[in-house]
């Protein structure tokens, strides 16, 4: 569209025009009859015919009657897919035996289904007495042409245009057309409108249609485009006919039709928009579609433009007819009646409101304006939620927005992690015949759209993105223009010329972010410099992906650069640094280049100096009085000695990573406190959660914040979760009595001490005190158990629920109430509530079943946690009660909610009895049974979940092949081909049992054939269509593209998310309550937290490390091997006179807190070729804090990474030097060390994969006085040595001449207490000698401790000694290999005039152990 296509030449353009058959337009006149459930009529074609005269059209579950071409009978082949197994399956299916056999035949079985829908299976000869027309015969159609690729070059050619009639009705209403009761209605499933008209059900087939439908005289028959007229039959029963014309060129997949007896509301605002519902949801209608004008209003003042199309409809029926919460036409929605609310609910209307805001959105970008390609189609999806983001923005308020799109950003991260969600690669969308928009997967890919669209947003300013959007719709509407599709190449040709990108950039963006997967992780410490008031911060950066598949990804594109194996992003992040003075932002953080970065950044605020005052007599060290009651002013800053309040890394999320921020505590708290952004308090909070040791500060902090009412609601209830979890007996259970008392002083009626009547008139308080109960809930004692005081909280609260005299519906609220009872855990002293706990839920069921709640929310809530507690108590509670209690409500009566909820806590019974297998049987039976499509959707995606649990428990999976065979025939029946949810979640489960990921991507080649029994029609068709019609080949994958790699079978793969919610901006409010894959589970149904999805109804607090100081959710990567050297110079400072500091490197089993002075940045090293995160032990992070430490000044360098063994081992060096007086080297064995390095990272004894070499990065001085950043080898070093005695000689020679002046007096003075302190060194180097003798002996060596001390009280103007301490891990597997060397070596240095402190140069080198 903003870049002009170039022209074919003749040849090419003759051949393109004339190789495949093009739907110019389309007329489809239908007779629907709901009694006898019958869909007949005829539908008539006109098709430019290729020369060779033959014409493949798509046509599945429907009888062809006949087929008339220009009015004359013509010959036609019908071949219909078969769903069913036939005998030659049979005997391929007979040799699977175990998961793996099972999952090679699903990919066969799946494939092969998926490849013959690309093929047309009706052929039609049009060769009799071709016509030729002329297309500037045609004036009405020259945009549909040109929409369908004719270009105007080649317009005055001659073509073949014929116009074809068929005659056909539908034989089984299954797929893409169903009828309940009443009401027929479509969907939109990919390759599933040709099961209800015959078309070119292809993407790239876009024409006009006139669509006329005739009903009975009481049906309302709504479709796409405008209404032109309605028209009444004499028949008796009259029947009335609906005639719809589309202008606009669209594909066969968005055409729609929904017949009920309908009750019509038009919108107050729009003419041209129209709401629709069943009679008895009118109610809830006119209350849902109240906000919907504002939403039509913001996308056409923001595009500038007006709608597309002449009408638009919002349809509405009920759920258990809907495929999906969400089917999209071209100017029509179908929607669930289940968004759908009254003015009594609260809980519902932030979601609703989003999904039709979504659904409009994609109106634009998605219906109107089309992919190119399937490459382009995360660009058409991140546009449409770009655009419902704005709304969210607009009109719920920015809070919502960030926090929605914060929430997204760090799923997409933790799931980021393979070719599967590479946006625009070959591979994961041609390979995968777009089943990549289909569960998690779908979901993550549409987040990282529009995450990637907001990327260019910011890059480019608001004002020139809004310039971009309207160029791509203006140009759409303009009909001289040859296609309304928008392709990658041209948004990002739009974003050079409209946006002002540089190209560069672009080159670098695209393939990058676009073309590949991974996201950065980004991991920092800083310390401050206080002589030179500037903070210094060391960045590590590392990927979410593993290198090898971002690289085969990348590979692909020719203009995309390999950096030595480090593949970086383009662009600057921005550091945030809150001072004393204010807040000053710093754009200097490469994201490419070195993955080690040190950056300086100069600080704005000075601190006072203070004077030197002589301690009184009686006073205390510190400077305080016995007798004083001044009380002392409250200080936000983390240290009397540093200016900083708290910094952040990318505030306003302009790149898509995973930061992990190292500061100390005080200042997170500071963050939480101080910061509104609603990001920074999330991040806060998290990190709070997830310290180790909590302090009251913390604790008094989440409270502060969970009471205070101007915070974003969202983040108070993250806060409550917090309290929650910091609550335990060290903490004397601060954090549950300030959620209990934050609860009665809002709820309860202090004289009499019950709840008072609900009032929800408040609605973000409403929120927060619904969510008081289940962060009261999960508060555990010691044993795991729930204490007795939360119990009774959550049973008198249900005792005492009053609703008399609120507006406002409490089933949300009860509901809440009753799914915190599930969380409860009941010991010896709060069993004995578990009865009174019982009978409330018992009477909440009985009055549901007589007074039904909104969408039966409260029966679900009983059921679910009747469930939970008959796990968790089966030793108490007998199953079989639970069992017949819960079997009644999988009655074909009951609402298809309840009906499914019954039917997934059976399934989680049976798990917990009988295992995967008996599981996976009732799953086939229960689907069997179940009748509405959406209803087995959510039977699969539970099923999945268990199958996921199961798997990564680390038990041996027994399926039995009876189970095997039941999947695979339920993957080839039927069932599985009406909805291509279910069939995708049906292959996924299989896959997961045999250990692989749930996706098609990374599938072995030598797996992707055809069967031969369930395939012999399609490759006689195949073969009689490819010699009819050389140019019409099924797609072959090329054999070029590698195998992408493929997830490791013992990682439990994340797990599916409802297909149905396409909205990217829509996050389901019941995904925490769900259970997820988990690795390694203490309980079989026990949620596992693998890949959590956003949740902001509910409000899970996202996961965070459980490292100190720090934001992380990332996983363990494997450590490389350092080399680091350590180098103290004579440079002084003032806060020399208050120091006495001691750097220790602790190499204990156990974390330490270092309570002293420690100044130092320490950032492990990434190795190239692993995937696991870093893992930083607690000491480390401690001596990260350094910015509150007393007279600490210090600046880190870090070297760049060499690789010293393909890589194996990579050495990295850092320099820095520091003012300590004090220092302290603790050396112990070799074999102790690499053990308690392994216990700080958390890794495995038995493994040793890896050894992490965390040590002090202290700063040095150079000729400057500030900083330098320098790699030396020992030559080097050398050559400076001689240099700096030369200079002594000059300097010797200079003072010859001033024996008498009294500075050389003072000097000479200097020099001879130096040789004094020589000689006390000399004494000092002998005892370090002793220590450092090898052992000879064949006994595993031991080798003692060698402290170095430097007396602070001496004068700082001696010689600088060099110690070089070599450390030298070797291969554990070698005997007596296990030898640590020290080595000292002493050098004396003296420069006069100026004060020197020791030098000491130790070196630590460790090789990384060999792999397992």
């Amino acid at each position: 569209m903003a870049k002009p296509r170039k022209p074919k030449n003749d040849d090419a353009a003759k051949s393109d025009n004339n190789s495949a058959a093009l739907v110019r337009h389309q007329k489809l006149c239908l007779s629907i009859d709901l009694d006898h459930r019958q869909i007949h009529g005829h539908t008539e074609l006109e098709i430019a015919v290729p020369e060779i005269g033959i014409v493949g059209l798509h046509a599945e579950n429907l009888g062809i009657g006949s087929v008339l071409v220009d009015g004359e009978p013509a010959e036609f082949e019908y071949y219909p897919h078969p769903h069913a197994r036939n005998v030659e399956s049979d005997k391929r299916w007979s040799a699977v035996s175990t998961p793996s056999s099972a999952a090679d035949v699903a990919t066969s079985v799946y494939i092969s289904a998926l490849e013959r829908e690309l093929i047309p299976n009706l052929l039609i000869n049009c060769c009799k007495g071709l016509k030729s027309v002329s297309v500037n015969e045609q004036p009405e159609q020259p945009p549909v042409v040109a929409e369908n690729g004719f270009h105007p070059a080649s317009e005055a050619k001659q073509q073949n245009v014929r116009l074809i009639r068929i005659e056909y009705w539908v034989e089984k209403a299954e797929a893409g057309i169903h009828f309940k009761d009443n009401v027929v209605h479509t969907d939109n499933q990919i390759r599933r409108a040709r099961c209800w008209f015959p078309c070119m059900d292809d993407s790239s087939q876009r024409c006009c249609y006139d669509l006329e439908f005739t009903v009975a005289n009481n049906l309302v028959a709504v479709s796409n485009g405008s209404l032109l007229y309605q028209v009444l039959s004499k028949d008796d029963p009259s029947r009335k006919t609906y005639v719809y014309k589309l202008n606009v060129p669209v594909a066969a997949q968005w055409i729609s039709l929904a017949v009920a007896p309908f009750e019509i509301l038009p919108d107050h605002q729009f003419n041209l928009i129209s709401h629709m519902c069943l009679p008895a949801n009118m109610l809830k209608l006119r209350n849902t579609v109240e906000f919907f004008h504002n939403a039509f209003s913001c996308y056409k003042d923001y595009l500038s433009v007006d709608f597309p199309f002449e009408s638009y409809k919002q349809v509405f029926i009920e759920p258990e007819m809907a495929v999906s919460s969400l089917s999209l036409g071209a100017s029509v929605s179908i929607f669930s009646s289940q968004v759908l609310f009254d003015e009594k609910v609260i809980d519902q209307t932030i979601d609703t409101r989003i999904k039709l805001a979504y659904a409009l959105a994609r109106q634009w970008f998605g219906v109107y304006i089309t992919p190119e390609a399937p490459n382009d189609e995360w660009l058409l999806d991140g546009l449409a939620g770009f655009l419902t983001d704005y709304f969210i923005k607009k009109n719920l308020g920015n809070n919502e927005a960030r926090y929605r799109r914060y929430k997204a950003n760090c799923a997409v991260c933790m799931a980021d992690d393979s070719g599967a969600t590479a946006l625009s690669f070959s591979a994961s969308c041609k390979d995968l015949y777009g089943t990549q928009c289909i569960g998690l997967y779908g979901k993550i890919r549409s987040w990282k759209s529009v995450a990637i669209i907001q990327m260019l947003e910011k890059q480019m300013g608001p004002e020139s993105f809004r310039n971009i959007l309207q160029t791509i719709v203006s140009r759409a509407e303009d009909g001289t223009r040859t296609s309304r599709s928008l392709s990658t190449k041209e948004f990002r040709h739009l974003a050079n010329k409209v946006g002002n990108l540089e190209r560069p950039f672009l080159k670098d963006f695209f393939p990058r972010w676009v073309g590949s997967c991974g996201c950065p992780v980004l991991r920092m410490g800083f310390s401050y410099n206080k002589r030179k008031n500037m903070v210094e911060l060391a960045v590590l950066r590392g990927c979410t992906a593993s290198p090898d598949s971002s690289a085969s990804v990348l590979n692909v594109f020719a203009d995309s650069e390999n950096r030595d194996g480090d593949i970086g992003w383009p662009g600057m992040m921005s550091i945030r640094v809150y001072e004393l003075d204010g807040m000053y932002d710093h754009p200097i953080l490469p994201m490419a280049g070195d993955t080690w970065q040190l950056l300086e950044i100069q600080c704005h605020s000075k601190l006072a100096a203070r004077r030197f005052q002589k301690p009184k007599k009686g006073s205390k060290p510190d400077g305080s009085d016995d007798n004083g009651d001044v009380t002392p002013a409250l200080d936000m800053r983390s240290s009397s000695e540093s200016p900083l309040l708290w910094m952040r890394a990318d505030p306003e999320m302009e790149y898509l990573a995973e930061t992990h921020f190292h500061q100390p505590v005080q200042m997170w708290i500071n963050q939480l406190e101080k910061d509104r952004d609603v990001i920074a308090q999330a991040q806060a909070i998290a990190t709070l959660e997830a310290l180790p040791q909590l302090s009251f500060s913390v604790v008094n902090a989440l409270n502060s914040f969970l009471t205070d009412s101007k915070a974003f609601w969202r983040v108070r209830i993250e806060a409550a979760f917090a309290l929650a979890k910091t609550a335990s007996e060290e903490t004397d259970w601060a954090g549950l009595f300030h959620l209990v008392k934050f609860y009665k002083s809002r709820r309860f009626d202090a004289n009499i001490g019950l709840p008072k009547p609900n009032d929800f008139h408040d609605f973000p308080e409403y929120f927060v005190l619904e969510a008081i109960p289940h962060a009261v809930a999960m508060v555990r004692a010691a044993d795991k158990k729930s204490p007795r005081e939360a119990v009774e909280f959550v049973l008198q609260l249900l005792k005492y629920n009053d609703n008399n005299g609120n507006p406002y519906s409490d089933v949300f609220w009860l509901a809440a109430l009753v799914q915190s009872v599930g969380e409860l855990e009941f010991g010896q002293q709060s069993i004995i509530f578990l009865t009174s706990l019982l009978k409330r839920i018992d009477r909440l069921l009985q009055f549901d079943r007589l007074m039904p709640s909104h969408n039966g929310i409260l029966t679900v809530s009983c059921i679910r946690t009747l469930t939970q507690i008959a796990l968790k108590l089966s030793e108490f509670i007998p199953l079989d009660r639970v069992l017949e209690l819960i079997r009644p409500f999988r009655d074909l009566k009951t609402i298809w909610q309840v009906r499914i909820e019954a039917s997934k806590a059976l399934l989680d019974l049976e798990f917990h009895c009988k295992g995967i297998d008996a599981t996976l049987s009732l799953f086939v039976k229960y689907l069997e049974e179940e009748p509405s499509l959406r209803g087995q959707v959510k039977l699969g995606i539970h099923a999945m979940r268990l199958c996921q649990i199961s798997s990564g428990s680390g038990s041996n999976v027994n399926i039995k092949n009876d189970t095997l065979m039941s999947l695979l025939s339920l993957l080839d029946s039927s069932i599985a081909f009406n909805s291509i949810f279910l069939r995708h979640h049906i292959f996924c489960i299989i896959q997961i049992l045999s250990g692989r990921p749930p996706t098609l991507y990374g599938v072995p080649r030598e797996t992707r054939t055809l069967l031969v029994g369930a395939a012999e029609t399609c490759i006689e068709q195949k073969n009689i269509f490819s010699a009819l019609v050389p140019e019409v080949i099924p797609p072959e994958l090329p054999p070029d593209i590698p195998n992408p790699p493929e997830l490791p079978p013992h990682i439990p793969n994340p797990p599916e998310l409802p297909s149905d919610i396409p909205n990217s901006s829509e996050l389901p409010s019941d995904i925490p309550n769900l259970p997820e894959p988990l690795s390694n589970t203490p309980h079989p149904l026990e949620p596992p937290p693998v890949i959590p999805n956003p949740s902001f109804d509910s409000m899970a607090t996202p996961l965070a490390s459980k490292e100190s100081d720090t934001v992380s959710n990332s996983r363990e990567r494997k450590m490389p091997s350092i080399k680091i050297r350590v180098r103290q110079t004579a440079a002084t400072s003032r806060a020399e006179e208050i120091d006495n500091q001691t750097v220790e490197r602790s190499q204990g089993g156990q974390r330490e807190i270092d309570h002293g002075a420690s100044s130092s940045v320490s950032v492990d090293a990434p190795q190239r070729n692993l995937t696991e995160a870093v893992s930083i032990n607690n000491q480390i992070l401690e001596e990260v804090n350094s910015c509150h430490d007393h007279g600490s000044r210090l600046t880190a360098s870090i070297g760049s990474a060499k690789p010293t063994s393909d890589g194996d081992e990579i050495g990295k060096e850092l320099q820095c030097t520091a003012d300590s007086s004090k220092v302290s080297v603790q050396v112990q064995a070799d074999v102790p060390l690499s053990s308690s390095f392994a216990q700080d990272n958390n890794l495995d004894a038995d493994a040793h994969k890896y050894l992490s070499l965390q040590t002090l990065s202290v700063g040095r001085r150079g000729s400057d006085g500030g900083s330098s950043v320098m790699m030396e080898s020992s030559q080097r070093g050398k050559e400076k040595s001689k240099k700096k005695d030369k200079e002594k000689k000059r300097k010797r020679g200079d003072h010859k001449g001033h024996r008498d002046d009294p500075e050389y007096l003072e000097r000479k003075r200097l020099k001879e207490e130096k040789k004094r302190k020589e000689k006390e060194m000399a004494k000092l180097l002998k005892v370090v000698n002793a220590s450092s003798v090898e052992p000879t002996k064949k006994e595993e060596p031991r080798i003692k401790s060698a402290s170095v001390q430097l007396n602070p009280k001496e004068p700082s103007a001696s010689d600088a000694v060099t110690k070089r301490v070599d450390i030298r891990q070797l291969n554990p597997n070698e005997p007596r290999a296990d030898v640590m060397t020290k080595s000292v070596d002493v050098k004396p240095e003296g420069s006069e005039g100026t004060s020197a402190a020791p030098k000491i140069r130790i070196r630590l080198k460790t090789r990384t152990l060999n792999k397992l």
